[in-house]
């Protein structure tokens, strides 16, 4: 049983019916990541054989998925993805990946309270889902955009919404297709409300991507960058991050989990909101446990923050999960108290997009 299945585990009924009545936002969840397990069984299916990855690849690679995946430093995690990005490699294909996740984070499912006549509830409230947009032998990348958008755009706009993502592993090219994208879509009138940096953390001179960022953050979509995510990310790295995020950006920064003090002053200063995702830093390695991660420090300063999942599929965790973190016993938790666990799930309402 992993960290968050532990600390829900752990809770009262009560407790578990606080969580699940709280509204809640998830503003840090990758698609492909987030992808149930039966849906890609059910892709797997009508899989044909594409390169180098056969249909036993990926019979062997949903099963690791199902058993739930050891990790021993964080660039293990991003050799999950190639079967999956192969699993979504065309229009319909992603299609219907999108709608599973869509459903995943926002239908009511069953209270798993245990008390008898509890309602059923989403996992959240609101969820800014995000993606890299592929270019494949089957689709751009504005038709992969398209494609998300057509399911995003099915829930409420005070509901769903998309962000698109920029991998550090990109080009200077790639990255200005995607905010071209990005920003095309948004004066379109369609429901883009920013833009993400993501991938390897040690990838590329993050100053490749500081005009494209900028561009669309003119443009008027939120910044919200992975940043600080190992020991071995510099201090000239996260500082020219920080750069593009000036006190009156819409921005948010993602995990920030080796922030050095300098760092760390600018962002308590500007109030930028922090995307934590327990779960992920447990597993990926980066965080030994919840006694010393870092939320503690903000939680201390009252600083916005944002729970989050990252990617409920390798990390077999919920939104609900995550938050049980926050009000497990320790060690399993914090302990906190539910005032503090309310005035946390507002911080995250406050830094949306």
């Amino acid at each position: 049983m992993n960290y968050s299945a532990k600390a829900l585990n752990s809770l009262t009924s009560s407790q578990i019916l606080f969580l699940e009545s709280l509204p809640k936002t998830e503003l840090h969840a990758h698609l492909n990541g987030s992808i149930p397990v039966s849906c890609l069984e059910q892709l797997a299916k009508n899989y044909k054989p594409q390169g180098d990855i056969g249909s036993a690849d990926v019979t062997t690679s949903i099963q690791n998925l199902t058993n739930g995946v050891q990790l021993n430093e964080i660039d293990d995690f991003f050799k999950l993805f190639p079967v999956i990005y192969t699993l979504t490699s065309d229009v319909h294909s992603l299609g219907i990946a999108t709608r599973a996740v869509l459903n995943e984070f926002l239908k009511p499912r069953p209270s798993v309270s245990g008390i008898k006549g509890a309602p059923a509830v989403p996992q959240c409230s609101y969820l800014e889902l995000r993606s890299t947009p592929r270019a494949t032998s089957q689709m751009t990348r504005l038709e992969y955009v398209q494609v998300v958008l057509d399911e995003v755009e099915k829930f409420p706009a005070d509901t769903a919404a998309f962000i698109l993502s920029v991998d550090r592993r990109m080009s200077r090219a790639e990255a200005d297709e995607v905010v071209d994208i990005a920003i095309q879509m948004k004066n379109e009138g369609r429901r883009i409300v920013g833009v993400d940096l993501c991938g390897s953390p040690l990838a590329n001179d993050v100053t490749v991507f500081g005009p494209p960022l900028t561009r669309a953050r003119e443009a008027g979509l939120g910044l919200t960058l992975h940043i600080a995510e190992t020991a071995q990310n510099s201090s000239e790295d996260t500082m020219s991050l920080l750069e593009l995020v000036p006190a009156e950006a819409k921005g948010r920064l993602g995990h920030a989990t080796f922030l050095d003090p300098a760092a760390q002053l600018i962002v308590l200063n500007r109030n930028l909101p922090i995307e934590i995702c327990l779960s992920s830093n447990f597993l990926s390695k980066t965080v030994s446990s919840i006694d010393v991660h870092h939320i503690n420090d903000y939680l201390i300063l009252g600083h916005p923050l944002a729970i989050s999942t990252d990617d409920i599929l390798p990390f077999k965790t919920s939104l609900l999960a995550e938050y049980a973190l926050l009000m497990a016993p320790m060690p399993l938790g914090l302990g906190l108290a539910e005032d503090e666990v309310r005035k946390i799930a507002a911080g995250g309402w406050e830094s949306r997009f």
